[in-house]
C-alpha cells in the first residue's frame, strides 16, 4: 500500500480481522478460497508496511526479500488465485468453463511473471508517499491483458451479483490507478484492490439473496 508504513500496517490489521470474519462465514470448501482473499490482502499490506521501514537504506537484504515477497503477491498470486476462487464458487456449467479459461490465462501470466521475477531484478524505491516497483516486463500488452482477464474479468463471469461487483471494483480501481498513479501503479492498485475486501464481506452477508435461482426439477444446470 502507498502512503506510509503506519497506513500499511493499519490496513493489514483491518484486513486480517475482515478475513477472519469471512473465513468464519464460509460454509464449505468451495467458499473458503474466496473468503481467504481479505487475509491474503492483509498479509500483502503487512509485507509492504515492513518494506517501508527498510527505506532509505536501512536493511538492503531485508528490503530485497520483502520486495520479492510483495511482488509474488502482486505479480504471481492474484492473476491465478482470483479466477480459481471465483470458479470454486460457481455452479453454472458454462460459467465454470469460462472461468476455467480465465484461470488458465491467469496461470500463464503468473508463471511468465514469476520467471522474470527470478531472472531479472525487481527494485523498490520510495518517494512522494508511494513505493515504486520497477518491473518493466509487467507492462507488456499481452501480459497486462491476461492479468486483467484473471483479476478483473473473471468475477464478472460469476452468477453471484456481489462477485460481479468485485470485478467492477477491480476494473475501476485498475483504471484509476493507471490514470492518476501510473508511476506507482502496482502499489496503488493493490491498495484499491485491498479496499474491495468490503465487497467480499457483502457477498457472505447477502449470500442467500445473491445466489442464482436453482434449476427446476429435471432441468439441467447450464
Amino acid at each position: 500500500m502507498c502512503f506510509s508504513a503506519t497506513a500499511s500496517f493499519a490496513a493489514g490489521t483491518v484486513l486480517l480481522a475482515t478475513g477472519a470474519f469471512t473465513m468464519r462465514m464460509a460454509r464449505n470448501s468451495g467458499e473458503r478460497p474466496y473468503a481467504l482473499i481479505p487475509v491474503l490482502f492483509g498479509v500483502q499490506q503487512l509485507i509492504e508496511g515492513a518494506l517501508w521501514l527498510t527505506f532509505p537504506d536501512k536493511a538492503p537484504v531485508l528490503k530485497t526479500v520483502l520486495t520479492y515477497l510483495y511482488s509474488i503477491f502482486s505479480h504471481v498470486l492474484w492473476p491465478i488465485y482470483v479466477p480459481v476462487a471465483v470458479y470454486m464458487l460457481e455452479k453454472v456449467a458454462w460459467r465454470r468453463k469460462a472461468l476455467l479459461a480465465t484461470a488458465i490465462g491467469g496461470t500463464l501470466v503468473g508463471l511468465y511473471l514469476l520467471y522474470f521475477l527470478i531472472r531479472l531484478p525487481i527494485v523498490a524505491t520510495a518517494g512522494d508517499g508511494h513505493i515504486d516497483y520497477e518491473s518493466p516486463h509487467f507492462y507488456v500488452g499481452i501480459v497486462m491483458t491476461l492479468y486483467v482477464l484473471g483479476t478483473c474479468v473473471s468475477p464478472l463471469l460469476s452468477s453471484h451479483r456481489w462477485v460481479n461487483w468485485f470485478g467492477v471494483g477491480a476494473i475501476v480501481s485498475f483504471l484509476a490507478a493507471g490514470a492518476f498513479y501510473l508511476t506507482w501503479f502496482i502499489s496503488v492498485w493493490c491498495f484499491f484492490a485491498a479496499a474491495m475486501s468490503v465487497i467480499v464481506v457483502m457477498f457472505f452477508l447477502r449470500r442467500e439473496t445473491d445466489a442464482p435461482p436453482s434449476p427446476r426439477m429435471g432441468e439441467p444446470v447450464r
